[in-house]
């Protein structure tokens, strides 16, 4: 049983997180932490954040992370395998559909009323985030990193997982 609720809660995110990866986190994340209660919000974020200070695709590596840690190395590639399957089934059946539409007005405008779901879901988690570190370390320090991290990466386009690595180290030695 705990196999196909591995394969469900990674399966159901990429079939419904149009946009990627990113966009499909907060839908692990509710799987994750609330559905199946495998992990906490703290846990969840801080293998979110090991994952995206790695190299390749986040959602994959959320998927064998968590499934091995639930289900060992079988668990592990089915979570890999459940998050990798709705693109590749959709790829195999609707690939030619999408080629011939790709440049359609109706389909770019479809997109366009995606993207407001998508932010929210992203803001949810962020702010999430923004919680769960509050009451860990404090406002103070929450509000530090943020502005640190934000300066860092948008104004000067340091790459986010050296971000990520330095917010490790000081979380290392100062918490």
């Amino acid at each position: 049983m705990i196999y196909w609720q591995i394969f469900l809660a990674f399966f159901i995110p990429g079939i419904l997180g149009y946009g990627g990866g990113p966009a499909s986190i907060p839908l692990v994340e509710n799987e994750v932490v609330r559905r199946y209660e495998w992990m906490t919000v703290q846990e969840f974020s801080e293998v979110l954040a090991l994952g995206n200070s790695l190299p390749a695709p986040i959602a994959p590596k959320l998927a064998g992370y968590i499934g091995f840690e639930v289900g060992g190395v079988l668990g592990s590639v089915i979570g890999i395998f459940a998050t990798v399957a709705p693109s590749l089934i959709l790829m195999i059946l609707l690939g030619n559909i999408l080629l011939k539409y790709k440049n359609s007005p109706k389909v770019k405008r479809l997109t366009l009323f995606v993207q407001p779901v998508i932010a929210i879901l992203l803001g949810v988690l962020t702010w999430s985030f923004i919680k769960e570190s509050y009451l860990g370390i404090g406002w103070i320090q929450t509000a530090i990193i943020i502005l640190l991290s934000y300066f860092l990466i948008e104004r000067w386009k340091v790459h986010p997982a050296f971000v990520i690595a330095g917010a490790l180290v000081y979380g290392g030695f100062f918490l």
